[in-house]
């Protein structure tokens, strides 16, 4: 496998987006999957270790490798002869090595007089999930900063696989991040339906669609409220606060759950989209936009907000392509990447979609790719809207996938690139579940971006990310 991806990853089109392992006949067996964003396929690699293989690390040549070597290494003790360093990615029940504790671990420190640390966290205020950021700083100066997360792994991906019933599973793709449900199950039910050789209608597909940039709207929306408040613009902060608000309400109207839950089933749709509903969403943006484009517009000449928006925690194009990152945050470093092109799936194919990028990486680079995203979002409602498509009586006996089989679903979510894969038995059972969250990718962009900056300014950069811990920690 090592030629194979070395060889695929040569061309400047590829990436990896999945690297995992897993337990095979007494030995492990390590699965590769690369796509060509040129050429709109995924190739995959596999190889079969003997028990005492060290292996030379793919991250010596492409860091963005390096996490998922350090989970293989993790979760089954493979070694690898110059991987960088192996540091713990989670923690939890399936942890190869016990005795590395979560106390244990090994932070990056510089001895010096002048040099102080600052820890933030596991426990953070509000509502926000558990992860700890260590700093070291010269004064008010980021030097480094490392962000130990897996606090709360809750071995979802083992779940996949005891629970038996459609229904339990699709409950786990709406679990993995609540922020994303829309993102995530999406992902699950095309790898499903793809399993159980099940051509979705046109109809499933435009719910599908319809939900992940609504929630693409509602997220960004929000975000953009709460980089207001970081840099303490009171009025920005209200108004797409209350912006979010109407959007994910109308999931609410659609059906009966403000995150989407219970919308997107494999084989079948128990809320089809009507005519009333259409109309009521286009009087919804039509609202929305008016108010909208005005607080934009006052954001975006507030020299107030521009100030702490502009040159603060950048990402060049050459760490945004060395570390791999996905979606909205590498677009903001120029990077094109978005699987609604490159990978089209649903009713994208029809939209044509056109990748936003913009060149300066840092944190007003990410508010506007949010505010270029929500428009593109809407203006692919209005057009979907347009024509909707008539529901049909379908089979939704979904519960018997192809043996001895592997399936792969990649999904652009409002955060990036989302990836499941799944293998099934000679019996059709699911012997292997595996996730990747956008997060997954991004983590390290985020310690990368607040180097020195003013210890200060790291909430609006964590913000401008806005990345998902329980999306890593799975």
């Amino acid at each position: 496998m090592e030629t194979v991806v070395h060889f695929l990853m040569k061309n400047p089109n590829s990436h990896c987006v999945n690297y995992f392992g897993m337990h095979d006949g007494g030995r492990i067996r390590l699965i590769c999957c690369i796509a060509d964003d040129n050429e709109h396929v995924i190739k995959v690699a596999s190889s079969l270790l003997k028990n005492d293989d060290v292996l030379p690390s793919f991250t010596k040549h492409n860091l963005a490798f390096e996490k998922f070597e350090r989970e293989i290494h993790e979760n089954f003790g493979v070694k690898y002869t110059d991987h960088p360093w192996l540091k713990p990615v989670r923690y939890a029940f399936d942890r190869h090595d016990q005795k590395k504790g979560i106390g244990n671990y090994p932070f990056f420190e510089i001895k010096s007089e002048e040099l102080h640390e600052v820890g933030v966290g596991p426990i953070h205020a509000g509502v926000i999930e558990p992860g700890h950021f260590r700093f070291l700083c010269n004064g008010e100066q980021i030097l480094h900063l490392e962000i130990q997360l897996g606090f709360q792994h809750r071995g979802i991906e083992q779940l996949f696989l005891e629970k038996k019933k459609l229904l339990q599973r699709t409950t786990l793709a709406e679990s993995i991040a609540g922020d994303t449900v829309a993102g995530h199950t999406t992902a699950f039910v095309n790898l499903w339906e793809n399993l159980c050789n099940f051509n979705a209608p046109r109809h499933l597909q435009f719910v599908r669609t319809i939900a992940i940039e609504l929630e693409r709207i509602a997220i960004h929306t929000g975000d953009l409220s709460a980089l207001c408040t970081d840099v303490a613009y009171q009025l920005g902060s209200a108004v797409f606060g209350r912006l979010r608000t109407p959007i994910i309400n109308y999931f609410q109207l659609w059906c009966g759950n403000r995150l989407a839950k219970g919308l997107i089933r494999a084989g079948k749709n128990n809320f089809p989209f009507s005519e009333d509903l259409a109309l009521q969403l286009n009087k919804l943006l039509n609202d929305y936009e008016k108010d909208f484009d005005e607080i934009y517009e006052k954001i975006s000449n507030l020299s107030s907000v521009l100030s702490r928006f502009e040159k603060t925690g950048v990402v060049t194009t050459e760490q945004a392509a060395s570390v791999g990152l996905v979606g909205m945050a590498a677009q903001a470093s120029g990077i094109s990447v978005d699987i609604r092109a490159s990978h089209p799936h649903d009713l994208y194919p029809e939209l044509n979609h056109e990748i936003i990028t913009k060149q300066h990486g840092d944190v007003y680079s990410r508010v506007q790719i949010r505010r270029e995203s929500i428009k593109q979002s809407i203006r692919y409602i209005r057009e979907l809207i347009n024509n909707i498509p008539e529901p049909e009586l379908l089979n939704d006996n979904l519960k018997n996938p192809i043996p001895n089989s592997f399936g792969i679903s990649l999904v652009e979510g409002w955060r990036g690139e989302i990836c499941h894969c799944a293998i099934t038995d000679y019996e059709g059972e699911l012997i292997l579940y595996k996730i990747k969250d956008p997060s997954f990718h991004n983590w390290l962009a985020l310690a990368l971006s607040v180097r020195n900056n003013e210890i200060s300014d790291f909430p609006v950069c964590n913000k401008s990310f806005n990345l998902s811990y329980c999306g890593h920690d799975l």
